[in-house]
């Protein structure tokens, strides 16, 4: 049955007959709550999924776990569009693209590789440091305040490249 393969999905199938209950009082926790909002989605069978801040309000546990279970609706072939502020390096590193405003639009490859390439192409861009997030990175160097004090647009520089075409 298709709701058992969701509920397997989402790592809920051992709890397909508990009661949500009262925030904080009783039944589901936080996270469980958060999963079982992803397979009432889920079930309609959607093509795209749009999910807005999916991690918001969450630890950093329970942010990786619903990140492992988008990670896993997206290996069984449906798309998932997401909108996310300030990721840690795990959950920013689980996404396959990144768009950003409309100075990249393209893949973030193994541990951030080909955006960091993207950006540090950029004459004056500052390299990025070992184990800095690129997240936190990407968001300091691509500032209104970096571009004036590069000359440059990040936006124009986009739409000239080989990621545009």
């Amino acid at each position: 049955m298709f709701v058992d393969e969701v509920t397997d999905l989402v790592e809920l199938n051992i709890l397909k007959d508990a009661l949500v209950g009262l925030p904080g009082v009783n039944g589901l926790s936080t996270e469980q709550r958060k999963r079982l909002t992803i397979v009432v989605e889920l079930v309609a069978n959607p093509s795209i999924i749009f999910m807005d801040e999916p991690t918001s309000g969450l630890d950093a546990r329970v942010a990786a776990i619903v990140m492992r279970i988008i990670r896993n609706t997206v290996d069984t072939g449906r798309t998932v569009v997401c909108t996310i502020h300030q990721p840690s390096i795990d959950i920013f590193e689980a996404y396959d693209e990144l768009q950003l405003q409309v100075i990249y639009a393209g893949p973030l490859g193994r541990h951030s590789r080909k955006l960091i390439a993207y950006f540090e192409a950029v004459p004056g861009v500052p390299k990025i440091k070992g184990g800095y997030n690129p997240a936190t990175w990407m968001l300091e160097v691509t500032t209104s305040s970096v571009e004036a004090q590069l000359d440059v647009d990040f936006a124009e520089i986009y739409i000239d490249s080989d990621l545009h075409q």
